[in-house]
C-alpha cells in the first residue's frame, strides 16, 4: 500500500475536528469510511496515530509528528491548485460561494461578467448575506467559500486578503457640504450620520478609522442605522444625514448628480475584502480558479 494524500487529509480532518463524526460530516464521508482510512494510515506506519475515547480523540506522539506534514500537503495541494487555476480555460464545474451585501450588491456583479467570459463553462451560484450567516454555511458545509468585507475570527475558518476597496463620505446635493473639494474631519463630525447597522462590515471599518483618529463614536449625530447600502445610499440622497459607503457602490448616483463623494483631509478609510473558507477543506478548482482571478487582476477597470 502506498502513501496517499487522500488519507493525509482525512487524518488531519479528524484531528482539527476531534471525532470521526465530525471529520466525516466535513469531507461528506460515511463515518465508517473515515475510520477504515484512518486505520488503514496506521496499518502503513505500524504504529497508531489516534486514540480513541468516549469524549474525544487524541492524537499518540506518532500523530502529533504528522500533523505538521499532513498539514503542508494540504497547503500543497491548495498552492497546486492556485497555480494550475491559470491554465484551466475549459474548466467546467459550478461555483458556490457567499458574499456579503456590499460586495455580492455592488462588486461581484460588475466582475462575474469578465470571468464568466474567460471560465465560460462554470455555472455561478451567490448567496448575498451578512458575515455571520455566510460563516454559518460554511461551517455547516453549505457553502465552499464566502467574500466578507471584514475580518473574522474563528478557529476553524481560514482567511485571505483578495480584494482592497475604500469608504467615502458621501453627502446629499443639497447638503451643505456639497461641492466642496475636500472638508475636515471634525467639519464632517458635526452633521447628522445615516449608518450601516451595528457590525456590518462597512461600520466597522468605518469606526476603526474614526477611533485611529481619536473622534469620540458616542458623540456622533447618528439619526438612522439601516441594513443595506442601498437604503443608506436611499436615505442620504433624501437630505438625512450623511454617509460612509463603497466607492464602487455610489457610481450610479454621482453619474446622475444625486450623491457626491467629499474628501477628507488627511483621512482614508481603506480596508481589505477577504475570501473565508474551512482550514480542513480543499477548495473546487472552480473556486481556487475565480479567487486567483480575483487576486491577480486589475479588478479596477471593471469597477
Amino acid at each position: 500500500m502506498a502513501l496517499n494524500f487522500h488519507q493525509l487529509h482525512i487524518f488531519y480532518t479528524v484531528a482539527e475536528r476531534g471525532s470521526f463524526s465530525a471529520a466525516a460530516q466535513a469531507l461528506h464521508m460515511t463515518q465508517p469510511a473515515v475510520t477504515m482510512q484512518i486505520q488503514s494510515l496506521e496499518d502503513y506506519f505500524g504504529t497508531k496515530l489516534l486514540q480513541r475515547s468516549t469524549k474525544r480523540i487524541e492524537l499518540t506522539e506518532a500523530g502529533r509528528a504528522l500533523m505538521p506534514y499532513a498539514k503542508q500537503s494540504i497547503e500543497l495541494i491548495r498552492d497546486t491548485d492556485m497555480q494550475m487555476s491559470k491554465f484551466t480555460k475549459q474548466l467546467k464545474g459550478r461555483l458556490q460561494l457567499g458574499a456579503s451585501l456590499t460586495i455580492g450588491e455592488y462588486i461581484l456583479p460588475r466582475l462575474l461578467g469578465p470571468f464568466g467570459a474567460e471560465y465560460p463553462h462554470i455555472a455561478i451560484s451567490m448567496k448575498v448575506m451578512n458575515t455571520a450567516q455566510i460563516m454559518d454555511e460554511i461551517l455547516n458545509h453549505q457553502l465552499n467559500f464566502g467574500l466578507v468585507e471584514a475580518p473574522v475570527n474563528h478557529p476553524d475558518m481560514q482567511m485571505e486578503a483578495v480584494m482592497s476597496d475604500e469608504l467615502k463620505l458621501i453627502v446629499g446635493k443639497s447638503h451643505p457640504l456639497a461641492g466642496s473639494k475636500e472638508v475636515e474631519l471634525e467639519d464632517v463630525m458635526t452633521y447628522p450620520f445615516v449608518l450601516r447597522e451595528q457590525g456590518s462590515g462597512t461600520r466597522l471599518v468605518m469606526e476603526d478609522v474614526l477611533r485611529a483618529k481619536h473622534i469620540d463614536l458616542s458623540a456622533m449625530k447618528i439619526v438612522m442605522e439601516l441594513g443595506s447600502t442601498g437604503a443608506v445610499k436611499s436615505a442620504v440622497e433624501a437630505g438625512l444625514g450623511i454617509s460612509f459607503v463603497s466607492s464602487s457602490s455610489v457610481k450610479h448616483e454621482i453619474a446622475l448628480g444625486l450623491i457626491q463623494t467629499i474628501p477628507i483631509r488627511d483621512v482614508q478609510f481603506k480596508r481589505q475584502f477577504y475570501s473565508i473558507f474551512l482550514k480542513s477543506a480543499l477548495l473546487p478548482i472552480s473556486a481556487v480558479t475565480f479567487l486567483t482571478f480575483l487576486r491577480e487582476r486589475d479588478l479596477h477597470q471593471w469597477l
